[in-house]
C-alpha cells in the first residue's frame, strides 16, 4: 500500500450496502471514521437496506418491510461514515476512482450527476443475482427477489391475484392462485413454506367464494435430484417431508425449458399452470464486473480474490460476499455465497484494513462453515449445525432451530446498532405484532 506522506485521512470507499458491505461500513465509521484516522464512503445505488435472506417473509407478506429497513443516510450520520446514493459502473486503478453512473428518480429525473471517487482502499461488495441460464420467458414472466422492491411487487401482486379471486363471476382459471417457485435453494423452499400459510390467510380475511384447500396450490420445482442441493441430503429430505405434509407440490429432477404467461413448460413436455412465477434459481454476480479495468473473474462474473480478499490483480481493492470467487482451501473449492460468509468476511476485513492503516502484514481469511439453518415458517425451523460444538455434523429441528435461525439475523442487527436499539426494536415488533393482521394486506 502507498500511504501518503501528508497527514490526509485514508479514502475508504466500499461499493455495495447489503450485509457484508453495510456491517463493515459501520464499524470502520464508529472507528476509524470517528477517530479521523479514515473517510469512510458507502456507494449503493438503493436508499435504504434490507437483510436478504428476509426478503422471501416481505414477498409472502408475513413481515412488514418498515420495521425492518434501513435507511443508508440517516444510518451514516449515526456511524461516522458518508453515503452516496449510486450504481457503480467501472473503475481506474491508476488514478484509483471510482466511476458512478447518474442517479434518476421514478420519472427519469435525474438526481445527481455521473461522478468519480477517489480511493485508497477500495472495498466491493455487490452482492449477487440470480442466474436464469437464457432459460425463455423468465425476463417477460418471471419475477425475482433481488431486491425489497421485487419482494413488494410479488407480494402486491399475490394481494391482488386473491381479490381478483375473489370479486370474479366466472370460474377459476387453471392457473389462478398457483405459484410456481423455480429453485429449491433456501430461497424458493422458504418461500413456498410461507406462500402456503399467507395465502390462505389472506383468504381467511373474508375472502369467502375461494376454497383454499382446493384452489390454492404451491409448486416448487428443482432441477436436481433433490430440495436443498447444496446442503446434507439428510437436511434436504426431512425438508421435503414437511413441505410435502404442508401440501406443497414439490417436483424435483424437473428441468424448466420454458417460462410463459400461464405457467411453466418443462423439459419433459408437461405444463404446470401458473398466475405467478418466482424463478430462485441459480447465482451469478453483476456482468459489470467483469469489465473493471482488467480485474479478472470467473465464469459467474465472481472477482477473483486471494486469502487476503484483495484481488488476484490489484492490492487496493478487496472484494467480499457473493460478488468474490475467494478459496476455500479446506473443500478445494470456493467459499459458498451464504449470509455467514458475508459476515465472517466483513468482520475479517475490519481487522485487516485496520492492520494495512498500520503498516502491519494482512492475514488470510478461512471460512467457518458453522452449518445451515432453513425456515418453513410457522410450521418448523430445519438444519445442522458443524464444528465447535459437536464432532462432525448434527441435524436440528423444531423450536430449537427456530432460536438458531432468529439469531442469525439479530446478529446482523447488533453489527449495525448495537444492544440497546435491537433490545428495544425487539420489544416494539413484539407487542405490535398482536395489534396488527398476521399478514401484510397491502
Amino acid at each position: 500500500m502507498n500511504q501518503s506522506k501528508t497527514s490526509a485521512p485514508h479514502r475508504i470507499v466500499i461499493v455495495g450496502g447489503g450485509a457484508g458491505g453495510l456491517e463493515l461500513a459501520t464499524r470502520l465509521g464508529d472507528t476509524l471514521g470517528r477517530q479521523g484516522k479514515a473517510e469512510i464512503t458507502l456507494i449503493e445505488r438503493k436508499q435504504s437496506h434490507v437483510w436478504k435472506p428476509k426478503l422471501h417473509e416481505i414477498a409472502a407478506g408475513s413481515m412488514d418491510i418498515g420495521d425492518h429497513e434501513v435507511g443508508y443516510l440517516a444510518h451514516a450520520h449515526r456511524h461516522g461514515f458518508r453515503f452516496r446514493i449510486g450504481e457503480m459502473t467501472g473503475i481506474d486503478r491508476i488514478r484509483r476512482e471510482v466511476q458512478v453512473a447518474p442517479f434518476a428518480d421514478r420519472k427519469g429525473r435525474e438526481v445527481t450527476p455521473a461522478r468519480s471517487f477517489p480511493y485508497d482502499t477500495l472495498v466491493i461488495a455487490v452482492g449477487s443475482q440470480s442466474n436464469d441460464f437464457g432459460t425463455p420467458g423468465v425476463r417477460e414472466y418471471a419475477l425475482k427477489l433481488e431486491t425489497a422492491a421485487d419482494a413488494r411487487r410479488f407480494h402486491t401482486r399475490m394481494v391482488h391475484a386473491c381479490a381478483r379471486a375473489q370479486a370474479q363471476q366466472a370460474p377459476l382459471r387453471p392457473e389462478q392462485l398457483k405459484v410456481a417457485i423455480i429453485g429449491a435453494g433456501a430461497t424458493g423452499v422458504e418461500l413456498s413454506a410461507e406462500l402456503h400459510h399467507t395465502m390462505r390467510q389472506v383468504m381467511a380475511y373474508g375472502l369467502d367464494r375461494v376454497d383454499a384447500k382446493r384452489d390454492i396450490k404451491v409448486v416448487l420445482i428443482e432441477a436436481g435430484p433433490r430440495v436443498l442441493p447444496a446442503l446434507p441430503e439428510r437436511l434436504s429430505r426431512a425438508t421435503e417431508r414437511l413441505l410435502r405434509k404442508l401440501g406443497v407440490d414439490v417436483h424435483t429432477g424437473a428441468k424448466v425449458a420454458e417460462v410463459l404467461a400461464d405457467g411453466v413448460r418443462l423439459a419433459d413436455g408437461s405444463m404446470l399452470p401458473a398466475e405467478l412465477t418466482v424463478w430462485a434459481a441459480g447465482v451469478k454476480a453483476a456482468e459489470f464486473l467483469t469489465r473493471l479495468d482488467g480485474l479478472e473473474t470467473n465464469r459467474l462474473n465472481q472477482l477473483l480474490v486471494r486469502q487476503t480478499l484483495q484481488t488476484t490483480l490489484d492490492a487496493d481493492i478487496f472484494a467480499m460476499g457473493d460478488c468474490a470467487a475467494c478459496p476455500w482451501p479446506e473443500k478445494n473449492g470456493f467459499v459458498p455465497p451464504r449470509a455467514q460468509a458475508a459476515h465472517q468476511q466483513a468482520s475479517h476485513l475490519f481487522k485487516q484494513i485496520r492492520s494495512r492503516l498500520d503498516g502491519k502484514p494482512l492475514q488470510d481469511y478461512h471460512y467457518r462453515d458453522l452449518g445451515s439453518l432453513v425456515s418453513l415458517g410457522k410450521f418448523s425451523t430445519v438444519g445442522n449445525m458443524m464444528g465447535g460444538l459437536v464432532r462432525g455434523d448434527l441435524f436440528i429441528e423444531g423450536w430449537y432451530a427456530k432460536l438458531m435461525y432468529t439469531s442469525l439475523y439479530k446478529m446482523h442487527e447488533l453489527a449495525l446498532h448495537g444492544w440497546a436499539k435491537v433490545i428495544l426494536d425487539t420489544l416494539a415488533r413484539t407487542l405490535t405484532r398482536r395489534t396488527e393482521p398476521q399478514v401484510k394486506l397491502h
